[in-house]
C-alpha cells in the first residue's frame, strides 16, 4: 500500500527533475563565466566577476533570468556650485589613479580652476571605477576632451572646438503698445537678449533706445544663428545686415571687414555706424525723467539749483557702460553724487555717471566704448534709483541730449575699398529676405 501523503506536502522530485534542475543552474553559470571572458578585465560585468555568489544565488531559484550588469556608466549633468574636477571624479567612485592622471592631463591643457558652475559635463567610466571618456563643455564653443589612447591605453586631454550648425536667418519684430521696448519686441518674436544687445551695439549711435522708440517702430535683420547636438540653439553669430525704422526714419546697417581692418558696421552709403559718443549710457531703459537745466526744483533739498546733466530711470543694478574710449579720472563716493565715475576722453570732452549702486573700474585704468562702468542705484542725494549722466566740454557742462546729437562718425569707407563694400552691402541686404543654406563650418570663423 503507497504511503498517504500529507496535506500541504511537496511531492518529492523525482530523479529527472534534479538533474533537470541541476543542469539549468550549470548553464547559467556557464552564460555568466563566457559573458566575463568575452567582456575581457576591463569591462567584466560586477556580477561575473563573483562566481561563487552568483552561482549561489542561481541555485536558490532554477527559475531566474541571468541579468548580465551593464559594461558602462555614463553620467550627463551640470557642475554643482563649489565642485572641482577631482571632486567630481571621486564621488562618481572613480579609481584614485584615474583621478590624479586625469587632472594631471587636463590640467596641462586647460585651468582646472576655471570650472564654473552649471556647465554641463559628461562622464562615461566603467564597473571597475576606470575613465572611459569625460567631455566639459568649457563654453559654447570649446569643450574640455578627455579619453583613452588606442595605443597606450593612457589617458589624453584637450581643447576641442564644438561642431555647429550655421545659418543666416531673417528675425522681424514691432514695437508697439503691448511692446513698448526693443527687448519685449524681440522676446515676442522668439529671440533673446543677446541678440537686442547686439542690434544696441550697432545702432547705439543712431538711437537712443531710452528714449526714442516708439509704437511703430520696427527692426528687420539678418543673423546668423548656430545649431548644435541635431538643432539644439546655440547662440547667436554676428548680425550680417540690419534695418531700423525709427520715427519714419529708416538705419541701415552693414557688416564689412575693410582689408587689414576688424569688422564694423556701416550705412548704406559706406559711413560709420560707429559715432565719438554713444546715443546714450544706457541701452534699453524706458525715459528721462529730468533734463539738463540751470535751476530745476531739487527733489530732495526742495530748492533750485542748477541740473547739470540728464536723470536717466532704470531698475536698480542696470548696466551703465562708458559712451566713448577714455581715461577714468575718478571711481568712488563724491558726497551728494553717490557713487561716481567721472571719465575723460578725446576733444576735451568728460563724461560723469552719479548715484551708481557699484562701481565697475578704477582711478587710472583706460575704458574703452561699451564697457560696463557701473551699475544703476539710489546713493547720495536720490529719491530712487536713477542715473544721473553728465557730459563736459572744455572743462564746463553741457546738455548731454544736445552733445549727442552733434557728434560726428567715424571714419567712413575709403574710396580704394569702396568697390568691395557695395558688393559686400548688396549680398548683406539681399539676405534680409533669403535666408542661406544651412551649413556646417568652425565656430570662431565669421560671416560677412
Amino acid at each position: 500500500m503507497l504511503p498517504r501523503r500529507l496535506p500541504g506536502a511537496v511531492a518529492p522530485a523525482s530523479p529527472a527533475d534534479n538533474t533537470y534542475s541541476v543542469v539549468r543552474v550549470f548553464l547559467s553559470f556557464a552564460l555568466v563565466a563566457a559573458a566575463a571572458i568575452a567582456c575581457g578585465p576591463d569591462s567584466t560585468p560586477q556580477d561575473a566577476r563573483r562566481p561563487v555568489a552568483r552561482f549561489a544565488e542561481l541555485s536558490s531559484s532554477a527559475k531566474a533570468d541571468v541579468a548580465l550588469a551593464a559594461d558602462t556608466t555614463i553620467v550627463s549633468a551640470r557642475i554643482a556650485a563649489g565642485a572641482t574636477l577631482a571632486a567630481i571624479l571621486y564621488a562618481q567612485k572613480v579609481v584614485a589613479s584615474d583621478i590624479t592622471e586625469l587632472v594631471l592631463r587636463a590640467g596641462a591643457v586647460f585651468d582646472l580652476r576655471k570650472v564654473r558652475k552649471d556647465q554641463p559635463y559628461r562622464l562615461e567610466t566603467t564597473t571597475l571605477g576606470t575613465v572611459r571618456r569625460l567631455d566639459y563643455e568649457i563654453d559654447r564653443d570649446r569643450l574640455l576632451h578627455v579619453a583613452r589612447a588606442d595605443r597606450d591605453r593612457q589617458l589624453v586631454a584637450e581643447v576641442v572646438p564644438i561642431e555647429k550648425t550655421r545659418r543666416v536667418e531673417v528675425v522681424r519684430a514691432e514695437i508697439d503698445r503691448d511692446h513698448t521696448s526693443l527687448v519685449a519686441a524681440l522676446d515676442d518674436a522668439g529671440e533673446t537678449i543677446e541678440l537686442t544687445l547686439a542690434l544696441a551695439d550697432i545702432f547705439g549711435g543712431e538711437i537712443d533706445f531710452s528714449t526714442e522708440v516708439q509704437p511703430g517702430d520696427r527692426v528687420e535683420l539678418a543673423v546668423e544663428k548656430q545649431y548644435r547636438d541635431g538643432g539644439r540653439f546655440a547662440g547667436y553669430g554676428p548680425i550680417v545686415a540690419a534695418e531700423f525704422v525709427n520715427a519714419g526714419r529708416s538705419i541701415r546697417a552693414v557688416r564689412f571687414a575693410p582689408d587689414g581692418g576688424k569688422p564694423d558696421y556701416y550705412d548704406a552709403r559706406g559711413v560709420s555706424m560707429r559715432r565719438f559718443f554713444l546715443a546714450s549710457p544706457l541701452k534699453f531703459q524706458p525715459v528721462v525723467t529730468s533734463a539738463f537745466s540751470r535751476s530745476r526744483l531739487h527733489p530732495v533739498l526742495r530748492e533750485y539749483r542748477a541740473h547739470l546733466g540728464v536723470d536717466y530711470r532704470a531698475p536698480t543694478g542696470s548696466p551703465v557702460i562708458a559712451v566713448a574710449d577714455g581715461l577714468v579720472l575718478s571711481a568712488g563716493s563724491s558726497g551728494g553724487s553717490g557713487n561716481m565715475v567721472h571719465l575723460r576722453h578725446a576733444s576735451g570732452f568728460e563724461t560723469q555717471y552719479l548715484h551708481l549702486s557699484s562701481i565697475a573700474v578704477r582711478a587710472g585704468a583706460h575704458v574703452h566704448q561699451g564697457d560696463l562702468v557701473g551699475r544703476v542705484g539710489a546713493t547720495g542725494l536720490a529719491t530712487g534709483p536713477h542715473l544721473d549722466y553728465r557730459v563736459k566740454k572744455n572743462g564746463s557742462y553741457i546738455d548731454p541730449l544736445a552733445a549727442h546729437r552733434s557728434m560726428p562718425p567715424a571714419d567712413p569707407i575709403s574710396r580704394d575699398q569702396m568697390p568691395a563694400f557695395l558688393e559686400a552691402r548688396d549680398r548683406a541686404l539681399a539676405a534680409l529676405s533669403t535666408s542661406a543654406v544651412a551649413h556646417v563650418a568652425n565656430p570662431n570663423s565669421t560671416v560677412q
